[in-house]
């Protein structure tokens, strides 16, 4: 009868269906764990390409570059592939390698406690209370969508919803409707319900810069081709990797060059927006690459259009069905759809994960912002990994090659954690000091980049630190999550009292910069930096020989 009552215990928690949840579990199959779970919140497979439905939702990343490399699809119907063909291809991913008997849907994580001297996770769920000695949270960036606060917005008697949580049933045809914002979901939705709405009201607080996208369908012959020799689609991958790591090398080391890239977008609006005035409204005053650069063939024709209408002042507030902007101009609609984005620096998860002293990732973030050590864990958090954690956003490139650099970390971890533990338990704790040394360092780097040249974007938090964006190539990324780097963490065992968190040095403003000198390097650097301050440790297991 006791046995009934016992607690579930699995090795590994992983949170997540989308593209970082299922591909955590490829790789832990792949390495031989096998006592893993999945646990996702909603009742099928794909993160925010479940989610996200809305008309012409599609991904800005070529299609055979924002795929797992372990599983290509040489049936890519487009060059830009839409949700539907990215959520089927996820699907398939979950049958091809017998994903499903480890996934729980409609289970949604409540609450994940740390428990010093078990060494493991507690996981609070709808559906009961599971142990795990790893946790890998896979929940996104794009996961928790954000309204903003409008007052009046309550006392509108018209329809509202977010672009990730689209409302199918209701039909826009004929309608007076607002879309509020002008960023990457935005642009693929204006065009596609500008030729069947009445009026079209678009509130741009910001203008984009708008390359070609240049999407076309991919031709049955060049499907053969890559089925039939899966080198030409290695080829066509590679190809696509590299103009993007070029691009990025662009962004973050030489800004000089993009007034050329300034060039082709001005060329591009020009095109389509005959009006000057127009092109005034939609005309960025800052960097491109600033905020992150769109792709789109049709937004600017769009907005063109005589049904369509840019108010270049932010929504202020709603009074019954009239939306009034921020410089006074008024708009009667009967719907209003908000491209507002989502909590990325922000993240809603990181108030119910409570570290070795019962602190959450919230308050550890408080002070200093959201940050970790390779983007993956932070101190007083042992054993809780992260797919697409701080400052490993892209603006240029697939999000997916960062995840398998950090699926690559996760493998070595596990594998780090079973030669340490030798039969038994052993946890891994990050040393604030080797996480602070990288934090400042990465820091450096972006202050000299593109993405701080004084706009305002989703790659910074609510006080302007930089704490989503990788300042550099995927490559270097990949180099600097290729393997678990011991002298980076505490190593804990069972009885050792658990690990309170070491508060790591502060990282804003003047102090980070200042703290780190010379060039940013990956990986190579911040093992020493980490051994110099190990003297201080309270409990360290030395075990150079796992590497």
């Amino acid at each position: 009868m006791a046995a009934e009552h016992e607690q579930e215990h699995v090795r590994v928690a992983v949170i997540g269906t989308g593209f970082g949840g299922l591909g955590a579990a490829v790789r832990l199959r792949r390495a031989g764990v096998t006592d893993f779970v999945v646990l996702e919140r909603r009742e099928a497979v794909g993160g925010t390409w479940h989610d996200n439905t809305y008309p012409g939702c599609a991904c800005d990343i070529p299609s055979h570059l924002y795929s797992f490399s372990f599983a290509p699809n040489a049936d890519w119907p487009r060059s830009f592939s839409p949700q539907p063909d990215i959520r089927a291809y996820l699907e398939q991913v979950a049958d091809t390698f017998g994903l499903r008997q480890h996934i729980r849907f409609n289970t949604e994580v409540q609450q994940l406690s740390w428990d010093a001297e078990e060494l493991h996770w507690r996981v609070e769920t709808p559906t009961g209370t599971l142990t795990a000695d790893l946790v890998v949270s896979a929940t996104g960036p794009l996961s928790e969508p954000k309204l903003p606060d409008i007052p009046g917005l309550d006392s509108f008697e018209g329809k509202v919803f977010h672009s990730a949580t689209w409302d199918h049933d209701y039909d826009l045809r004929g309608k007076r409707v607002a879309v509020i914002g002008t960023g990457a979901s935005a642009i693929q939705i204006i065009p596609a319900i500008q030729p069947v709405v009445d009026e079209l009201t678009v509130f741009q607080r910001t203008p984009a810069w708008v390359l070609p996208r240049n999407d076309r369908r991919i031709s049955a012959t060049e499907r053969k081709l890559h089925a039939r020799f899966p080198a030409t689609q290695k080829l066509r991958r590679f190809a696509l990797w590299g103009v993007r790591e070029l691009e990025t090398q662009v962004f973050a080391n030489y800004p000089n060059l993009l007034p050329a890239v300034e060039k082709i977008s001005k060329l591009h609006m020009k095109r389509a927006v005959k009006d000057p005035e127009l092109r005034r409204k939609l005309s960025p005053d800052y960097r491109v690459g600033c905020k992150r650069t769109l792709l789109s063939d049709d937004y600017y024709p769009a907005l063109a259009q005589p049904n369509t209408h840019v108010v270049d002042s932010g929504l202020k507030e709603v009074r019954g069905n009239t939306l009034v902007s921020s410089d006074g101009r008024e708009v009667e609609v009967d719907a209003v759809v908000f491209c507002s984005g989502f909590h990325v620096s922000d993240m809603p998860l990181a108030h119910l994960v409570k570290g070795a002293d019962g602190e959450t990732l919230a308050e550890a973030w408080a002070e200093d912002g959201m940050n970790a050590l390779r983007g993956t864990t932070v101190a007083g958090f042992p054993n809780f990994l992260f797919v697409i954690g701080p400052n490993t956003g892209l603006g240029t490139s697939s999000m997916v090659l960062i995840i398998e650099a950090q699926l690559n970390y996760l493998v070595d971890y596990v594998r780090k954690l079973d030669t340490l533990g030798g039969g038994d338990k052993a946890a891994l704790d990050v040393r604030p000091i080797a996480q602070h040394t990288y934090n400042a360092k990465l820091r450096e780097r972006i202050a000299s980049s593109v993405w701080e040249t004084g706009c305002t974007s989703w790659y910074l938090d609510a006080q302007g630190r930089p704490v989503a964006v990788w300042p550099g190539t995927t490559a270097e990324f990949r180099k600097a999550t290729r393997e678990v780097w011991l002298e980076e963490y505490e190593v804990l065992r069972p009885g050792g009292g658990g690990a309170a968190r070491r508060k790591a040095p502060l990282l804003a403003g003047s102090t980070s910069r200042g703290a780190a000198t010379g060039a940013f390097h990956a990986a190579e650097d911040l093992p020493t930096a980490a051994r110099s301050g190990s003297a201080a440790a309270a409990r360290r297991d030395t075990a150079e020989d796992v590497r």
